[in-house]
């Protein structure tokens, strides 16, 4: 009794509801492997900012350094200090500003999925 003499006895309304029983148990299994989507979103937010502060902080750190170093290697002590500290204000601002851009599309992203889940 092979699997085309089963299906040659059905009617079509038994295959096209023994399908949608398939399909649905199929739909089933799959709802239940995927991941559950993570509820705490105040550790998201705490990641983004540590993250923001972090891009900041060593931007800073990095002109200091470059700063500092062009410095002793010149003779010229203050002046490219401060003049690499303030370019790496710049650079840690500006990174920090794109993670929240980054950080805003997926938000919006993850927005706009939940209303067309909704409908």
């Amino acid at each position: 009794m092979g699997f085309a003499r089963v299906t040659e006895d059905l009617s079509e309304d038994e295959r096209k509801r023994r399908l949608e029983q398939l399909e649905q148990r199929i739909a089933a299994a799959r709802q239940e492997l995927e991941p559950k989507p993570r509820v705490d979103k105040t550790a998201d937010q705490a990641q983004l900012a540590w993250r923001m502060v972090i891009e900041l902080v060593t931007g800073l750190l990095i002109g200091f350094g470059m700063g500092y170093g062009l410095d002793s290697l010149f003779g010229t002590m203050p002046v490219f200090l401060v003049l690499f500290t303030l370019l790496g204000l710049a650079a840690g601002i500006r990174t920090m500003m794109r993670s929240a851009q980054e950080a805003q599309t997926t938000q919006a992203a993850e927005r706009a999925a939940g209303e067309d889940e909704r409908d």
